[in-house]
């Protein structure tokens, strides 16, 4: 079989985001867990708000159908979600409305999530680590048909986690991420064989 294909990508924009740093750390343990991993950085990919006057005058944006076929084109996601005001942000939020977006009338619905799996983190400053955002990602994920693993991490004073290479100072929560993205892995070459 080939090895399991996860999209990693944070659901901020800012370079120094304590959930860019966050992703790289769980993307590097997806990829010694056996996984080819993709990361991506949303700022890459910009697109205008969603707007259904602008889909319909102009279609979906270049940058949404390449997102699309990124998320197409692997099994699974790993998502940092910072969050902002007990949710996610609106970039992330923006960039899952574009992707679920159909291009044509015989395209399925929701075709970039449907039989997707994810596994979720977050970091923040604060006590909870982004944990509230992560109910509200959980729910909408699980609606538009991507089964999201149970397990999830949430990284607390994530302004002191981490060391000058980007990497956890502390065990626990390294090998917290690293059980998540391995978790991810396993689900996936066991439904994928």
């Amino acid at each position: 079989m080939n090895p399991p294909k996860i999209l990693a990508f944070a659901g901020s924009t800012r370079s120094g985001s304590f959930n860019k740093q966050l992703i790289r750390v769980a993307a590097d343990a997806a990829r010694a867990a056996g996984a080819e991993v993709t990361l991506l950085d949303l700022r890459d990919l910009p697109l205008p708000l969603f707007d259904g006057d602008f889909e319909t005058e102009h279609g979906l944006p270049d940058n949404a159908k390449k997102l699309k076929a990124l998320f197409r084109d692997h099994h699974a996601f790993l998502i940092a979600a910072p969050e902002y005001n007990s949710s996610i942000t609106g970039v992330l939020k923006n960039a899952l409305d574009w992707a679920s977006r159909s291009e044509s009338d015989d395209e399925p619905a929701l075709s970039a999530y449907r039989g997707k799996t994810a596994a979720l983190l977050s970091a923040s400053p604060g006590a909870l680590g982004g944990l509230r955002g992560l109910v509200h990602l959980r729910a909408m994920l699980g609606n538009i048909g991507v089964i999201v693993l149970p397990d999830q991490v949430a990284l607390p004073k994530a302004h002191e986690a981490f060391d000058a290479a980007g990497q956890l100072k502390d065990e626990r929560p390294a090998k917290q991420v690293t059980a998540l993205a391995q978790g991810l892995v396993s689900f996936l070459k066991k439904h994928l064989a």
